[in-house]
């Protein structure tokens, strides 16, 4: 069983930074593929960016390319998200998600197994 446990979200003004922070339990580096998942107010969750753990690959969505960074601490079993020049639409809240493999799949919220309880963020105008 893995467990995930978000930090690092609140309010900022656009423009501004914040990094999300997911510590893991259990040994997830060794072949999970992790990602960052966020979810608007009646929409499903959506995917920001992954990374394998393992070899280090990773992949940001469209919408955030450039703008925001995964990344990960082996020797802390975390994984980041830096947001940077953050705007109004980015609002939402953000779930860490892990599961085992490679990341060689679709990235949708139903291919993970374990997820965190979330952490808000509010870009305000």
């Amino acid at each position: 069983q893995v467990q995930l446990v978000e930090s690092g979200g609140g309010s900022v003004q656009a423009g501004g930074s914040l990094r999300l922070s997911c510590e893991a339990s259990g040994n997830t580096y060794s072949g999970y593929c992790m990602g960052w998942f966020r979810q608007f107010p009646g929409k499903e969750r959506e995917g920001v960016a992954r990374i394998n753990t393992l070899t280090g690959w990773t992949y940001c969505a469209d919408s955030v390319l450039g703008r925001f960074t995964i990344s990960q601490d082996n020797a802390k079993n975390s994984l980041y998200l830096q947001m940077n020049s953050l705007k109004p639409e980015d609002s939402a809240m953000y779930f860490c998600a892990a599961v085992r493999g490679d990341c060689a799949f679709v990235f949708a919220s139903r291919r993970f197994a374990y997820w965190g309880q979330g952490t808000q963020v509010t870009v305000s105008s």
